[in-house]
């Protein structure tokens, strides 16, 4: 491996162009071009998204149905590349090396080596995994699982990369063994937006399709990098943007793909260097402050709409849709006089006048789209955000019509299929019956265990296995010493993976690895060649179809894998699990007893690019128990850091964001760079403005320690960071995850949510030395 975190390949340097263009085309072939697979590599690149070949790894964007020989991004091309890899970790591979000594590795290091390739058990007497067989892992599993005292001492993650199929067999699996503990990666992202849109407009979807933004007026966009994190997304706004939309961001940081971008596809931009503006308004509220800030923008409406009125003029909301379709407004607007001007100005920190310019956009809009991720979802009152969004919308009637609605981008490919399939530890009544019908058995109605609850219940010794369907649950959870302390106190921990990472390493008294399927290989059962579907954050779901040789003989399918371990646990109840994944179409078939909108779903699966499953809020169908849309009131937070925090020092305060680097997607690093920031070789690095350097009496590129504040007396520390100059605002901070997931609180989640707080963490800065640290900013 060459391995680019060297003193030599440490640089920032401010990249200048703009976002996409030569720049993504040079990483895409330098990624391709450094695997010893390049041309079979980009042969497979051309079948992602195709309708004949399969869903891209990463990202849960959607199709806009236009017949294009690339489908992919930069970032697709670097999940590929990284799926498609000849290496092999096997046999071999664990006998040369300790678990001890991987997990001194880095996250790069582990994932580069290659594809897992056996079934593997933990030798706690010689630190080393040794292969073992499937049927000796799935009797480890059966066996461990039914001498547990209860169903409940077990958890069950689920990563957003699982197809439809696996998610379904695996809650089935679950809920038929008696728990409904399914922690997932939902809880630690999206969960703010399910919990708020369910309330307010009865689905806890998205209500738009991709071709709603080719008729918005207006694109507001929350929260979001998609430059980095969805980079397809860049291709709809460039479009919007020259065709006169008008595009507002709202980010702490000025991420590039925000500000311009040079569309590949576009020869003339390419031949000229030339590029598109994307955010014709970019405002940079605080951490945090997004509410505060559309608040403000409801203000500075509601003093329009009211002089319209008194003048005869039409007035700024909509009246008629107001009325038939909505409850709770008199309230909510009585909330907004009553918030103050200089509270929203100080909290969002955004000028009124930035303010009234956003909110006259909006009202000129005849259609507008609101799009957000999780720069909005990772707070305290993040769901209370979401409601202020989605109240944003009603008030002007951008809910139900072409070009306008709620648009949340989920990160993961089928995050969003998972719990549409019912990955869900507080399922729906209905759902419940709807199973106890299509399988003659009544399922578990006590609510299970979220991912924050999970881990609290492993520390406490009240779950006692930890099985993963895929994911980093390590590396990807907050307090990261308790995660794994909480992990290695199991009996048993499975994980389920296509390569090495963090949570391998993090061992119970058994542990085992099970090597699956990438998206990118074939699936033959004994029926033939398989397909899996997945749903994108537009509620479409098409099939998804690998097109290479498996990297093993030895790999299942996670259907597969998950029918194995259900076969071992309950034998064949109350399915043949065995006979499901002979063929697919079967698992399907049940899909369609249980889960609504999915008839037909066989048949409908040959519709290019799949099918839509509906969403009642579009068709202004209300499935709130008021029979309308909620606008909800809820006031400001007092402030971002809670007092209780603030108390606990002298030193300054600040804001700290965790967030991805361009060459990583969620915990897989691709490499040491971010470009569109201007980090190269290096991860541990700190964003901050350069006043605030100055203010600490601190240079760029000092080194420093950053230490988090939370009322529990528990010390939670990550040192040797480099601090570097960056335009965000005042107070507020960002750096890499996961190095400094240790810094989360396990107990700092949202409320009603329960999503880690990873946008607003408190932490002090200290300068560091190889002794130790020196305070500043006191």
């Amino acid at each position: 491996m060459t391995d680019r975190n060297t003193e030599s390949a440490k640089k920032l340097k401010p990249y200048t162009r703009s976002a996409g263009g030569w720049g993504a085309l040079a990483s895409t072939g330098k990624h391709l071009l450094k695997s010893e697979n390049a041309v079979k590599n980009i042969r497979t690149l051309l079948k992602t998204n195709q309708d004949n070949g399969f869903d891209c790894p990463g990202c849960a964007w959607g199709e806009d149905g236009e017949d294009k020989v690339f489908r992919f991004c930069e970032n697709g091309a670097k999940a590929v590349n990284w799926e498609a890899t000849s290496r092999k970790v096997g046999p071999e591979f664990f006998s040369r090396h300790s678990v001890s000594w991987l997990r001194e590795q880095s996250d790069y290091f582990l994932e580069y080596q290659g594809r897992l390739t056996h079934p593997m058990r933990y030798n706690r007497e010689d630190d080393r995994y040794e292969d073992v067989s499937w049927s000796e892992a799935f009797d480890l599993i059966g066996n461990t699982l039914n001498g547990l005292e209860h169903p409940n001492e077990a958890e069950f993650y689920t990563s957003g990369r699982a197809s439809n199929e696996a998610a379904f067999l695996y809650q089935l699996f679950v809920r038929s063994f008696g728990a409904n503990n399914f922690p997932d990666c939902s809880n630690m992202c999206h969960e703010a937006t399910s919990v708020a849109l369910a309330q307010s407009i009865g689905v806890g979807k998205g209500t738009v399709s991709i071709h709603d933004f080719e008729k918005a007026d207006a694109i507001f966009i929350f929260g979001q990098n998609p430059g980095t994190n969805h980079p397809r997304m860049l291709d709809v706004l460039y479009k919007a943007s020259r065709r006169g939309a008008k595009i507002v961001s709202f980010n702490p940081l000025k991420e590039r793909g925000l500000e311009r971008f040079t569309n590949p596809q576009n020869a003339m931009e390419m031949l000229t260097d030339g590029s598109t503006p994307i955010s014709g308004l970019y405002l940079t509220p605080n951490l945090g402050g997004d509410m505060a800030a559309v608040r403000g923008m409801v203000k500075a409406m509601l003093t329009e709409d009211r002089a319209a009125r008194k003048a005869g003029h039409q007035p700024v909301f909509d009246d008629e849709f107001l009325s038939a379709h909505t409850t709770g407004l008199d309230e909510y607007l009585e909330q907004v006089d009553n918030t103050s001007w200089d509270f929203i100005v100080e909290q969002s920190g955004l000028s009124q006048s930035a303010l009234e310019e956003a909110a006259a956009v909006y009202s000129q809009a005849e259609r507008a789209i609101c799009t957000w991720a999780m720069g909005i979802t990772q707070h305290r009152h993040s769901v209370a955000t979401v409601f202020e969004i989605t109240n944003l919308l009603l008030l002007r009637g951008n809910m139900g019509k072409p070009g306008a609605g709620a648009c949340p981008v989920r990160g993961h490919s089928n995050v969003q299929g998972d719990r549409t399939m019912g990955i869900d530890e507080k399922p729906a009544e209905a759902f419940l019956q709807r199973m106890d019908q299509a399988f003659g058995m009544e399922f578990p109605r006590e609510h299970g265990h979220n991912t924050v609850q999970s881990i609290r219940a492993m520390l406490e010794g009240q779950s006692k296995v930890f099985i993963g369907l895929g994911g980093n649950f390590a590396a990807a959870t907050p307090d990261t010493q308790l995660t794994e302390k909480a992990l290695s106190q199991c009996l048993l921990t499975v994980n389920i993976a296509t390569k090495l990472n963090r949570s391998h390493l993090i061992t119970g008294k058994e542990s085992l690895i099970l090597p699956c399927l990438g998206r990118t290989e074939e699936d033959l059962q004994l029926s033939g060649r398989q397909s899996i579907t997945v749903e994108d954050s537009f509620s479409m779901v098409h099939a998804s179809g690998g097109v290479l040789k498996p990297a093993s003989d030895q790999l299942k399918s996670e259907p597969e894998i998950v029918a194995g371990m259900a076969q071992a646990t309950l034998a064949a109840k109350p399915v043949d699990w065995q006979r499901l994944v002979e063929d697919y179409d079967l698992i399907r078939e049940l899909i369609e007893k249980v889960i609504p909108g999915f008839t037909d779903f066989n048949r409908r699966l040959g519709q290019p690019g799949g099918f839509y499953l509906g969403n009642s809020a579009r068709d202004l169908a209300w499935s709130t128990p008021e029979g309308k849309a909620v606008i909800v009131s809820r006031p400001l937070p007092e402030s971002i850091i809670p007092a209780s925090v603030i108390e606990l020092t002298d030193q300054t305060i600040f804001v700290l964001q965790t967030l991805r680097s361009h060459d990583q997607y969620n915990t897989t690093i691709y490499g040491m760079d971010d470009r569109y920031r201007g980090v190269y070789g290096q991860r541990r690095v700190l964003m901050m403005s350069a006043e605030d350097i100055r203010d600490l009496g601190l240079e760029n590129e000092d080194r420093i320690s950053i230490r988090s504040l939370w009322p529990d007396q528990v010390k939670r520390q990550v040192d040797d960071f480099v601090l570097m100059e960056y335009d965000l605002p005042r107070g507020n901070v960002a750096a890499y995850y996961p190095e400094t997931n240790p810094l989360v609180p396990l107990d700092s989640v949202g409320e009603f949510s329960d999503t880690p707080t990873s946008k607003s963490i408190p932490v002090v800065i200290e300068k560091y030395c190889d002794n130790g640290t020196i305070a500043v900013g006191s």
